[in-house]
C-alpha cells in the first residue's frame, strides 16, 4: 500500500545514508514533495528547516519532526530581503548549511493566449527568480565551508510542451537552464547542484492544477498508468542530496513514471 511509510519499506536500501552532521534548508517544505524530502531527512539524522511561505503550517510540520533538530521558517521566496533574512537566520542557529532542497513554487493551468501580463510575472517572479534568489544565497554560504549539495524542483513541463504552461513551462524550464550554469560554476566550490523534473504527482499543486479531464490524458501518457507520490520524488531528492551522488552534477532526473520516454501506448500489447 502507498500510503505505508516508502522510508520504512525502503530501510535497508537507505541505510546507507547518513546526515546527522548535516544541516538541509527546505523551501516549500510544509507541504508535497518538500514535506516528503524535510521528513525523510529528518529520519535520516539532518538538521531540518523548513522553509514556507505559510508558516503556521510549516511550524505545524516541524512539531512531527524532531523538535530539537528542526525549525520553521516563514519566507516568500520572490523577495530577495525574505530570503537573505531566512539564510541568516539559519547560519545564526547552526553556522551553516549543507543543503538546499528548492521546492518552493506555484502552478497555472492557463493557454498561451490567455495568459496575462500579471500571471506570467508572478510566475516568474515565484517559480524562476525565487529560485534564483534562494540559490545564491545559499551558495554564498556553501562556499565558505567548500562544501554543499542543492536539488532544484522543476518539472517535465520544463523539458516539454503542454497546454496550458505556456508561464510555469516557461519558468520551469528556466529552473533547468540556471541549474546547469550553476552546477558548472559552483563544482569547484564543492558544491553540486542537481535538478529533479517530476511530473504527475499527487500534490496539493497538481489537485489545484489538473481537472478531471486533465488527469485522463496525463494517465494516458504515463506508462506505469498512474499519479507518482511525494514520498518516491522525494527519495529521489534525498539520494542526490547525499554523499554517494557526490559525483552528480548538473542533471536533469525526471521522476515522471516513464512520461518524457513515452510515444505511443498500447496498453493491451502487454495483457
Amino acid at each position: 500500500m502507498l500510503e505505508v511509510s516508502l522510508l520504512q519499506a525502503n530501510q535497508k536500501a537507505f541505510a546507507s545514508l547518513d546526515f546527522h552532521d548535516r544541516v538541509a534548508l527546505i523551501t516549500g517544505g510544509a507541504s508535497g514533495i518538500g514535506l516528503c524530502v524535510a521528513s525523510q531527512l529528518s529520519e535520516l539524522g539532518a538538521k531540518v528547516v523548513i522553509a514556507d511561505i505559510d508558516y503556521q503550517k510549516a511550524n505545524a510540520r516541524v512539531k512531527d519532526l524532531d523538535s530539537s533538530n528542526s525549525l520553521a521558517m516563514k519566507v516568500d521566496v520572490q523577495k530577495p530581503e525574505d530570503v537573505n533574512k531566512m539564510v541568516s537566520k539559519v547560519i545564526e542557529k547552526w553556522g551553516k548549511i549543507d543543503i538546499l532542497v528548492h521546492s518552493a513554487g506555484i502552478g497555472l493551468e492557463r493557454s498561451f493566449l490567455e495568459t496575462t501580463p500579471e500571471e506570467w510575472k508572478r510566475l516568474i517572479d515565484v517559480d524562476l527568480s525565487g529560485t534564483f534568489y534562494c540559490c545564491q544565497a545559499v551558495a554564498r554560504e556553501m562556499k565558505k565551508k567548500s562544501y554543499g549539495r542543492i536539488v532544484n524542483l522543476s518539472s517535465t513541463a520544463g523539458l516539454r510542451g503542454g497546454t496550458g504552461r505556456s508561464a510555469y513551462g516557461a519558468a520551469k524550464g528556466g529552473v533547468i537552464a540556471l541549474t546547469k550554469v550553476m552546477s558548472v560554476e559552483l563544482a569547484e566550490l564543492g558544491i553540486t547542484v542537481n535538478a529533479l523534473a517530476p511530473g504527475a504527482i499527487e500534490t496539493e499543486l497538481v489537485a489545484k492544477m489538473h481537472s478531471k479531464e486533465t488527469r485522463k490524458i496525463y494517465r494516458a501518457a504515463i506508462p506505469m498508468d498512474r499519479y507518482g507520490t511525494p514520498e518516491e520524488t522525494a527519495f529521489s531528492a534525498v539520494f542526490l542530496v547525499s554523499e554517494q551522488a557526490r559525483y552528480i552534477n548538473g542533471q536533469v532526473l525526471g521522476v515522471d513514471g516513464g512520461f518524457l520516454s513515452a510515444g505511443l501506448i498500447n496498453r493491451n500489447t502487454s495483457k
